[in-house]
């Protein structure tokens, strides 16, 4: 075991070197609180420890951290570039323009030249009345539309074709599907099962029966057409059931 012992009193400071807590003020701590004890091997430690330390402070003085504040950034985000002005004034109407000639045409043609033009508002529906959905619009043809040609009319405005089959004839009527029933029955005769129940309320208790009396299953109602009808049209709806006498389109009335 090594032994430390205290300097002699006429030791002088150049002699003895630069006091402990120059270099370590823990070790000072700790020599003052072990002088008077017997075991020394508590202080032998503490030297250790902090040669050591002041050791690796000393070999890489790169690793140390560096007592100036890191350079802050003057750069500022700037404003993006203002868009330039826009071609229509807020509030401007849109521009008008004649509407073209789409009767005769296919559906699906008479929509592209519609936007082509500048009119994206399009919608189409059954000009036979049977509430039939354009599902192909290559399977459909203009009969009618809801702005004449020639028109000029702003091209926000909504255009409406009626339209039919590729394979039928156009109806000498633009027959759209009946609206909504409101108090009173509506005449549903002509009009497609399909379109008549579309009509009447969602809850409202429907029979439908084949009027040739061959009591055929009507499956696709929006290929059968009215007959006759239970309530008569101008009856008050008080909720009560509605019957229809159906025949397929094509077929005459009995």
């Amino acid at each position: 075991m090594i032994a430390i012992t205290p300097p002699d009193e006429d030791v002088t400071a150049a002699q003895q070197g630069p006091p402990l807590g120059h270099f370590c003020p823990t070790l000072s701590r700790l020599y003052l609180y072990f002088l008077g004890e017997s075991v020394r091997t508590h202080i032998i430690g503490a030297i250790a420890l902090c040669t050591a330390a002041a050791a690796l402070v000393a070999c890489d003085p790169a690793d140390t951290v560096s007592s100036k504040p890191s350079a802050i950034s003057t750069d500022l985000p700037t404003a993006s570039t203002p868009a330039g002005p826009s071609s229509k004034a807020p509030g401007a109407s849109a521009e008008s323009k004649a509407v073209p000639q789409f009767v005769g045409m296919g559906l699906q043609s008479a929509q592209d030249k519609a936007q082509s033009t500048g009119f994206f508002l399009l919608t189409s529906h059954d000009a036979a009345g049977r509430d039939r959905m354009q599902v192909f619009d290559r399977d459909w043809k203009v009969c009618f539309q809801s702005v004449g040609a020639g028109k000029k009319v702003p091209t926000t405005t909504m255009l409406n074709f009626g339209a039919v089959k590729t394979d039928e004839s156009c109806p000498s009527a633009d027959n759209q599907a009946p609206k909504k029933a409101a108090g009173t029955m509506p005449s549903f005769k002509g009009k497609s099962v399909k379109a008549a129940r579309g009509a009447l309320d969602s809850g409202t208790s429907i029979t439908v029966k084949d009027a040739t009396g061959q009591d055929r299953i009507i499956f696709l109602e929006s290929n059968w057409q009215v007959c006759s009808q239970t309530p008569a049209a101008g009856a008050k709806i008080t909720g009560q059931p509605v019957e229809f006498n159906a025949v397929k389109f094509g077929e005459s009335c009995r």
